[in-house]
């Protein structure tokens, strides 16, 4: 006894949605990442790393190949200075 397409038609869909949702998720992971794979697991190394790539660049993963470092760049922390109390 064969079964009747109509009846696997809500499967289809659902299974679609999954491949529409799943190929989404991606896309936005990747375009969020400037077309780099995404970093797990990130320790306090690399996310100074990357604050710094965000400083010299403007981007967290952007990173550049200038010997020089661009102008407001002369401390080496991002670490703003607040007035002391005297």
């Amino acid at each position: 006894m064969p079964v009747p397409f109509e009846t696997l038609l809500p499967y289809a869909i659902m299974i679609g949605m999954f491949g529409v949702t799943g190929t989404g998720l991606a896309a936005v992971k990747t375009w969020r990442n400037e077309g780099k794979r995404p970093r797990y697991s990130l320790d306090q190394w690399d996310k100074q790393m990357m604050e710094r790539d965000r400083r010299l660049t403007g981007t967290l993963r952007g990173q550049t190949n200038q010997p020089e470092a661009p102008l407001g760049f002369e401390f080496s922390n991002g670490w703003k200075l607040e007035k002391r109390f005297s």
